[in-house]
């Protein structure tokens, strides 16, 4: 887990849920919602909370005025798979509704609304690769057509065992200066590529 190109914690040789468990524990936080998410879900919310962690978000915008645009490979594809393993077997057949919840990869939105409070746009794009130059436009198009003042951002993936998750917090002025803030593909490109 990395914030700002500072290592926060690194648990090696774990699976992905007991790594997410342990950025949870890490952190010290209270939101027993958290042990019913899907994997993508816990993902999403562990990284926008590192993310906001200390930064008096919610003070300087309205509930309306933040939004979230996400982007991933694979869609909901890891519940999914889980989704269709409990209803192959007309013998066995028992797909349950906390799993069914979490076949729509916009829930990891959602989830992140709810815990922080965020009215704004919300937005999932499923790409075959992480695309700086979209995601940079579809936020510069917000902001310029004043939907939103802030927009969390970013590439929110799990499929199997892999798992890639990078957000950034936009903000159309800086409260120190008040200017628009650099916010380009080929800086999201070089922060990309340098993640891990």
């Amino acid at each position: 887990m990395i914030r700002g190109g500072q290592v926060l914690l690194k648990c090696d040789n774990l699976q992905p849920s007991s790594f997410f468990t342990e950025i949870y524990k890490y952190f010290g936080l209270n939101y027993p919602k958290f042990y019913k998410m899907d994997n993508l879900c816990k993902l999403g919310f562990l990284t926008a909370e590192i993310l906001l962690k200390d930064t008096n978000h919610s003070e300087r915008y309205a509930a309306d005025e933040t939004g979230l645009v996400l982007f991933n490979a694979a869609s909901s594809l890891d519940t999914d798979r889980i989704h269709q393993q409990s209803i192959s077997d007309r013998n066995a057949y028992f797909p349950s509704p906390s799993v069914f919840v979490y076949t729509l990869a916009n829930i990891v939105i959602g989830e992140i609304c709810i815990r922080h409070k965020l009215h704004g746009e919300g937005t999932f794009f499923v790409e075959e690769h992480f695309d700086a130059g979209r995601l940079c436009a579809y936020v510069k198009l917000l902001f310029e057509e004043k939907v939103l003042e802030s927009c969390i951002t970013g590439w929110m993936e799990f499929n199997g065992d892999h798992y890639d998750a990078m957000l950034y917090l936009v903000e159309k002025r800086t409260p120190e200066t008040d200017r628009i803030v650099i916010f380009d593909p080929v800086n999201l490109q070089d922060i990309y590529a340098q993640r891990s």
